[in-house]
């Protein structure tokens, strides 16, 4: 199959996901985690459909069926970890993707989504003839309730929720008319937040906007912010394993800047290891190792990133899309907590665009030039010849820092492309230098083939 990628399964519904190949990967979780699974999914119109699909395939090799309904990732993954007999877990969602997608993520028996590795046991069942349980071992399917609420207590505990309770906080909220609907906005008024919700209806027949959490797709959301003069704009993407935050004075704020902010707030109470990508913007780095924290960098991917700070015992860890990780609560990205711990950082330390006016300001250029698969090492190690000497990372393809900035060459693992990164304080010398090596990769491209 091709549908696995670097996180799950993700295809168009109904093409390339069909109810066929549902039936088939569920028979392959079933075999792969067997006993009792966990099912939920966000609010995509094919939802119904693959879970129909998955569920037959689960059951079919002796599976029996949590079924959660609509709710966010994290809140799955809590389930999943804070119930002994659930032996896996299972959403239906294909994340930031486009409405007509959908997919699969799958999840290990402690609640952390399953690594490339994991998946790949999956993967080899689905190729195969999967023999069905017997008639009297067919699985069954029992409706599971309260799911959204112990996740939203336990987010409660793990915050200072008095002190946001006393601050009479206003908030706008998009929800992407996803996962999210119902639980953020429960969060919110237990913690005493008013909220203005907009793309907040699941049953919505057009999507809203789209699932990703850009600057350009939240538009409305600033100019919403800014008009009601809220505390806070915060939206999620459509399974709520993100959140992307807007100031109080509507201006968009980079994954990488609230990072630094929740990694400021986390360090304060607990000294430790900071996990992030070696793509986030040194502001990061800067935030991290003058609160007393030490940053270690990665490989990008959410499960990289989770894994590392298992590794490392880490208080705190995230990447630059809205990805934050608190390990006290759990082992996963959770889009709930950024969002009750951003609003803890507001009710004690002020506005936010007060806060993060003390960062500095980074300028950050990205760019792909085509590469074949098979030309991405020998590229890779022609840049590494060219460092002369420089500081490098090497995690994740090669990491070239300079007096005023770095460079980040990656080559991309999901398409035949090869990513060039560049940041720095100077707008034109990330610039600059970003069509440095997009024109030395491709010369070497065209003059080697």
């Amino acid at each position: 199959m091709t549908l696995f990628g670097i996180n799950g399964v993700r295809g168009t519904a109904n093409r390339d996901l069909s109810p066929e190949t549902a039936l088939q990967i569920g028979k392959a979780v079933g075999r792969t985690y067997g006993r009792r699974i966990a099912l939920a999914t966000d609010a995509r119109d094919s939802a119904d459909m693959l879970k129909s699909a998955v569920s037959a395939g689960l059951m079919s090799v002796g599976c029996d069926i949590i079924d959660l309904g609509m709710l966010p990732t994290p809140t799955l993954q809590y389930y999943v970890r804070t119930h002994d007999d659930v032996t896996g877990g299972v959403v239906i969602t294909a994340s930031h993707n486009p409405p007509e997608h959908n997919g699969f993520k799958f999840i290990m028996e402690d609640g952390v989504e399953a690594t490339r590795e994991d998946e790949q046991s999956i993967e080899s069942f689905c190729t195969t003839d999967i023999a069905r349980a017997d008639w009297s071992e067919i699985g069954e399917i029992t409706e599971g309730t309260g799911a959204i609420r112990t996740h939203v207590d336990a987010v409660l505990a793990h915050v200072d929720a008095e002190a946001i309770r006393a601050a009479n906080l206003t908030v706008c909220l998009d929800c992407a008319n996803g996962a999210t609907c119902t639980a953020t906005p429960l969060l919110l008024k237990l913690l005493n937040v008013r909220a203005f919700t907009i793309n907040a209806d699941p049953q919505s027949e057009s999507p809203g906007r789209s699932s990703e959490p850009t600057e350009e797709n939240l538009v409305p959301l600033m100019a919403l912010t800014k008009q009601v003069g809220a505390d806070l704009g915060a939206a999620h993407d459509a399974d709520g394993d993100r959140t992307i935050f807007v100031t109080d004075k509507g201006d968009y704020v980079m994954g990488d800047v609230s990072l630094a902010l929740i990694a400021k707030a986390v360090l304060q109470e607990h000294k430790g290891k900071v996990i992030t990508p070696v793509s986030s913007s040194a502001i990061v780095e800067d935030v991290v190792e003058a609160n007393g924290g030490l940053l270690k960098y990665t490989a990008v991917g959410s499960h990289v990133v989770v894994k590392k700070m298992a590794e490392n015992m880490a208080v705190f860890g995230g990447e630059e899309n809205g990805s934050m990780v608190f390990p006290e609560l759990q082992m996963c990205r959770d889009g709930l907590m950024a969002l009750a711990k951003m609003l803890e950082c507001i009710a004690k330390n002020g506005p936010l665009s007060e806060q993060i006016s003390e960062f500095a300001t980074y300028h950050d250029v990205k760019c792909n030039v085509e590469c074949p698969d098979s030309r991405k090492s020998e590229l890779l190690d022609h840049f590494y010849e060219q460092t002369n000497g420089s500081r490098v990372e090497t995690v994740d393809g090669l990491k070239v820092y300079f007096d005023d900035g770095w460079v980040l060459l990656r080559p991309s693992t999901t398409e035949e492309l090869f990513r060039i990164y560049s940041e720095s304080r100077d707008e034109a010398v990330a610039q600059s230098r970003a069509e440095k090596y997009e024109s030395e990769a491709r010369s070497f491209l065209a003059g080697s083939s």
